[in-house]
């Protein structure tokens, strides 16, 4: 473990996030191995200090005062080919801190197939599974055979198969036990968060061998292919096509885009019960989710823009929704976590009196509360 220089030389989580928002940073510890971030957060856990195990940092909203815990940054990278046949597909093996679009790129060209449509989302495979990532039709569950992480409760590595992650829509049971209490015996004591009881040290995909993609399921793309819905193409034609509509809505990192200054999609899609889908207005896009609930889901970006806040809301102050795509707030340049802050409560507050839904927000949110 390697603690960080004197005050002088500290970095803030603005530096390590791409909301570049964020406090200065009492100690910081890279691990190259897992025995170092296993360590780390065993020795952040016993002084009982705040953890916070950072990948791509790309799904973080930080506060402003300084950070007094402890941030470990999983440097491990590496792609581990544990077996590839024609029948079974490719069993492949990641480290927690390996970049997830890295991932992807190496699927296209050896021709795994199923990640295609995840192109270009920033961060790093850790945090995959946590959120079930998904886009334009695919999700991480797709593909996931397993998670092995390092359990903070019981101090030991624990694996969990695909069917005990309890995968939903952007979520899993490693994301909930974010606001689990550390002691279930005091169930209004301390939550493990910023980071969950389950620390992800690997996951473990299952990809099919194909030089099709898998078959394409979401409209968007399916026109920006020219193709209908269900149909496969070339898994290198997906990746370029969805490259170019998140270029279109600023969801590809570029340092000289503002647009670009986001944590991604601010707000999840929200899951209504089949009441309250009924009494949204009749041209509000819904889809039934099939689940045992009868649960319907919405665009949160499309109750936005019908609230009133239309792309660039917010400008020309420091922090405003995107000109490019009404669901990611980002920072102009020069933005507070305070900024985005009253800009996120200004958009949910607004939509809830709009349309009676409240948006729940997919950043995990360190040292503040929307």
């Amino acid at each position: 473990m390697t603690n960080l220089p004197q005050p002088e030389d500290q970095r803030r989580l603005s530096d390590l996030t791409t909301l570049r928002v964020g406090g200065l940073i009492a100690q910081e510890v890279v691990a190259r191995s897992e025995e170092e971030l296993v360590a780390a957060v065993v020795a952040a856990d016993d002084a009982g200090r705040t953890l916070l195990v950072l990948g791509g940092g790309s799904n973080i909203l930080a506060a402003d005062e300084p950070f007094a815990g402890v941030v470990v940054r999983d440097a491990r990278t590496g792609i581990v080919i544990r077996e590839s046949s024609a029948c079974g597909g490719s069993d492949i093996v990641i480290p927690a801190g390996h970049s997830w679009d890295d991932v992807v790129v190496t699927a296209v060209a050896n021709g795994w197939s199923g990640i295609e449509a995840l192109s270009g989302i920033p961060g790093s495979v850790g945090a995959t599974p946590v959120q079930n990532v998904g886009a334009y039709g695919q999700e991480v569950g797709d593909v996931l055979a397993f998670v092995r992480t390092w359990d903070r409760g019981t101090r030991s590595i624990r694996t969990f198969a695909h069917s005990e992650l309890g995968l939903g829509y952007r979520t899993s049971l490693l994301k909930r036990s974010l606001s689990e209490p550390i002691d279930p015996a005091d169930p209004n004591g301390p939550t493990w968060g910023p980071t969950p009881r389950y620390v992800v040290l690997e996951v473990g995909l299952q990809l099919p061998l194909a030089t099709l993609s898998a078959p394409v399921k979401y409209a968007e793309l399916a026109t920006t292919l020219g193709i209908v819905v269900g149909q496969r193409v070339e898994s290198s034609l997906v990746r370029q096509a969805v490259l170019d509509l998140r270029n279109g809505k600023g969801m590809v990192l570029n340092p000289e885009d503002h647009d670009t200054w986001s944590a991604g999609s601010f707000f999840t899609n929200p899951l209504l019960s089949a009441d309250d889908a009924a009494r949204l207005p009749q041209d509000a896009p819904q889809f039934p989710v099939g689940d045992s609930q009868g649960r319907v889901k919405t665009s949160a970006a499309w109750l936005i823009s019908h609230a009133g806040f239309e792309r660039g809301h917010g400008l020309p102050g420091p922090a405003s929704l995107s000109t490019k795509h009404s669901l990611a707030l980002t920072n102009r340049g020069g933005a507070s976590a305070d900024d985005v802050v009253r800009l996120a409560r200004e958009v949910r507050d607004g939509v809830e009196r709009a349309f009676g839904v409240r948006l729940e927000a997919e950043p995990v949110l360190v040292g503040l509360q929307l």
